[in-house]
Order: C-alpha cells, then sequence, then structure tokens
C-alpha cells in the first residue's frame, strides 16, 4: 500500500499497458470514474489459475524384462555425461536393456544429493541429475536398478564409530586390508538406514533395489575383529539371515522390487563361508539373487581346472547349476511350483583378471547361462569399459 491521497474529483487509472494471460496480451481502458469497474477485465483476472505448490514429482516405473541383460555403471560415469550416453547408447543399440548404476559405493556416499540421509559427501562421485537421467532411461524403455553397498561404509563407521565392525586390539574403528570399515551386520539401528535409503531411491525412479556387501567382511585381520552388535548366541549367518528378512518386511508392501549381491561359492557351498550368507536364506526374501561368479574369483583346482578363469563355460555352469539345484531343493521344501521362474541371476565377468576376457569368453559365460535353464544375467566392469561385440546387436 502507497501513503498517497486522491481527491474524489480527480480522474483515476483503474489499469494500462499491456498484461501477459495464458500467452495473450489484455488491454484495460483508461477509466475516467473511480467508482467504474470493467466486468469485462474482473472476469479475465478472476479466471486465472495461480500455483498454490509445487507439483510433486511422482516416479514412473516400468516392469523387469522377461530375460534381464545388465551392466553396471558406476556413480562417477553416471555423473559423467559423455560416458554415460555412450553405455546408454551401447544399451539401445544391442540385447541389453537394463543398467545397474550405484546408489551408495564402498565409500559410502550417496550418489544423489539427499541432505537427510547424508548431510554432507564422504568425496565420493555425485550425480546432480540423477531423478533425470532415471527418467531419461525410462524413456528408452530401459530397466533401471539401484545398487546400494550396505555394510561396507567407511563413511557411516566414521561418524557412527559405535555402530563399526571394532578391532579387539584397539578398541577402535577395525578396517581391512584396503583400510575399509565395515558396519556391524548386527547394529539394527543401521538396518533402518538402509530401509530409508531404498524407499526414497525407489521414489526417486529406481525400479529395483540391489543390496550388496550384505556379509560379514573378509579380507584382513579377520582375528582382530569383534562384533559388538551380535546379539546373544547368534551366528553370521543368522544374523544376515535377520537382515534379509527385515528388508523384506519393510519393503515388501512398497512396490519396490528387490535382489542380493552374494559370493559366488554360495552356489555349491554348504556352509555360509564365513561371512553369514547362505543362499537359502537369501532365496525366500528378495525377488532376484545376483551371485557373483566371476571365473576369475574361483581358486585354482575349482572342479578340476587349474585356471577357472580360462574355463569361463565350463566355470558358470558348475556353479549357476549347483544354484539351480538349491533353488529347486528349497522350493520342494516351501511347496512352491516347480513351474515358478527361477529367481537366480548371475553376475557375469566382462574384465581382464585371470586370463584376456574377449567377446568369446563373455559369450561362454552367457550361453552357460542359458544352458543351466536360466535367462538373466548382468556383466560387470569395475571400469565399466566393456565388450561391445559381447552383445548381440539389436535387430
Amino acid at each position: 500500500e502507497r501513503d498517497m491521497k486522491v481527491k474524489k474529483e480527480s480522474l483515476t487509472w483503474i489499469g494500462a499497458g499491456l498484461f501477459f494471460v495464458s500467452g495473450a496480451f489484455v488491454a484495460l481502458p483508461y477509466v475516467l470514474q473511480s467508482s467504474y469497474k470493467s466486468p469485462s477485465a474482473t472476469a479475465t483476472l478472476a479466471s486465472i489459475e495461480f500455483p498454490t505448490s509445487t507439483p510433486v514429482f511422482v516416479a514412473v516405473h516400468i516392469a523387469p524384462p522377461v530375460g534381464l541383460k545388465a551392466i553396471y555403471m558406476t556413480a562417477c560415469v553416471a555423473a559423467t555425461p559423455s560416458w554415460r550416453e555412450h553405455l546408454k547408447d551401447m544399451i539401445k543399440e544391442s540385447e541389453l536393456n537394463a543398467v545397474v548404476v550405484d546408489i551408495k559405493d564402498y565409500t559410502g556416499t550417496i550418489s544423489f544429493v539427499d541432505k537427510d540421509l547424508q548431510p554432507e559427501s564422504p568425496g565420493g562421485c555425485r550425480v546432480k541429475d540423477m531423478q533425470e537421467f532415471v527418467d531419461e532411461l525410462h524413456q528408452d524403455n530401459i530397466y533401471v536398478i539401484g545398487r546400494i553397498t550396505v555394510f561396507q561404509d567407511p563413511f557411516y563407521a566414521k561418524t557412527h564409530p559405535d555402530l563399526a565392525v571394532k578391532s579387539k586390539a584397539s578398541a577402535g574403528v577395525w578396517k581391512d586390508h584396503k583400510g575399509l570399515a565395515f558396519i556391524d551386520v548386527g547394529a539394527k539401528p543401521y538396518w533402518d538406514y538402509v530401509i530409508s535409503l531404498a524407499q526414497t531411491s525407489y521414489e526417486l525412479g529406481f525400479d529395483e533395489i540391489n543390496f550388496d556387501y550384505i556379509r560379514y567382511p573378509s579380507d584382513g585381520n579377520m582375528k582382530d575383529t569383534d562384533y559388538t552388535w551380535t546379539v546373544g548366541t547368534s551366528t553370521k549367518a543368522e544374523m544376515v539371515k535377520s537382515f534379509f528378512e527385515y528388508l523384506h518386511d519393510n519393503l515388501k508392501d512398497t512396490g519396490v522390487k528387490t535382489s542380493a549381491d552374494l559370493f559366488g561359492l554360495v552356489t555349491v557351498a554348504q556352509d555360509d563361508l564365513g561371512i553369514g550368507q547362505v543362499l537359502e536364506n537369501a532365496l525366500p526374501n528378495f525377488d532376484y539373487v545376483d551371485p557373483m561368479v566371476y571365473p576369475s574369483h574361483f581358486a585354482p583346482g575349482t572342479n578340476g581346472y587349474r585356471n577357472p578363469a580360462d574355463n569361463p563355460y565350463e566355470i558358470i555352469k558348475y556353479s549357476m547349476a549347483g544354484g539351480v539345484a538349491k533353488e529347486e531343493a528349497l522350493n520342494i521344501k516351501l511347496g512352491i511350483a516347480t513351474s515358478t521362474p527361477s529367481k537366480l541371476r548371475p553376475w557375469i565377468q566382462d574384465f581382464d583378471l585371470g586370463a584376456t576376457y574377449d567377446a568369446a569368453k563373455v559369450r561362454a559365460q552367457i550361453q552357460a547361462t542359458y544352458d543351466v535353464g536360466l535367462t538373466s544375467w548382468l556383466s560387470w566392469d569395475a571400469s565399466n569399459k566393456y565388450t561391445p561385440e559381447a552383445y548381440l546387436k539389436e535387430e
């Protein structure tokens, strides 16, 4: 309001100029009487609907492909427009139909900005336009899986040392050979943090949440580890199973698809590998289970092969056949129909370790997957430099 006085007998300026309304200019007349109101102008202004709040983003999800074929993408690559476009084009032009993108990597960095979950970045890569990127992938009908590194989280261990695996010698936070810290699997307060991250990621647009490092540590001075959050006489396998069940119970009604990455040996081992992972404990609690059956990660002599990496077809067939047999036995025990599609999807190798992995070696792993009756697989290369010739071109 202005501190101005206007005499009744003075001419009153009611309106002049041009107003931009719904793409058109409306001219208001000069008015000679202060009591005069223009009906047409009043009606025009009254009909304008002004937004009262910012529109709420609602993610649109797509269904998992029948026969999923995915590659992995780091947060750093997702944050690099040229590189991520290159991989997106590779997916569009080939048989690939899905991508696994880091939500939280080995540093503990959440790849998209969320001040509630992570006020400060630990220093890893962040994708400023993650929501828009996921939407772009959906527009190209690409199924988007978000990967969460769970119990390996150096940043959370630093900010919440009371929840971390402890060192018996120092009573401080234990670290593995790479200097990375782990959260104690039994630290239930952390479980809710993981649930919140999964729900937020789903609301952002990720179609599926993939949980990795859902285990106890395996590399380092294991005799120095102290698990202060392990309850009573619970074994590692029991604690990990409890976490599996907690994820399932809290996410089953949200619409999000879930998957678990497990050590490749779970398909043939009869114990928990010393890290708490048992295939039969994971299968009922996830939509998909992804054993990391990289041939290079099997010990010399596995199934009679001096260098397993040189025998990709045989190693994948051996390991995944073991997984299929375990799943079928569990389904019979649980009364699940034998016609139910398998939840198993192997992570295969597209990186050089133990042998040079060309298109033929990558393709051999895919063929072995099909030959044991499975239809889905995921391809891993930590450097994101895949072998294009290994993936069939889209017709």
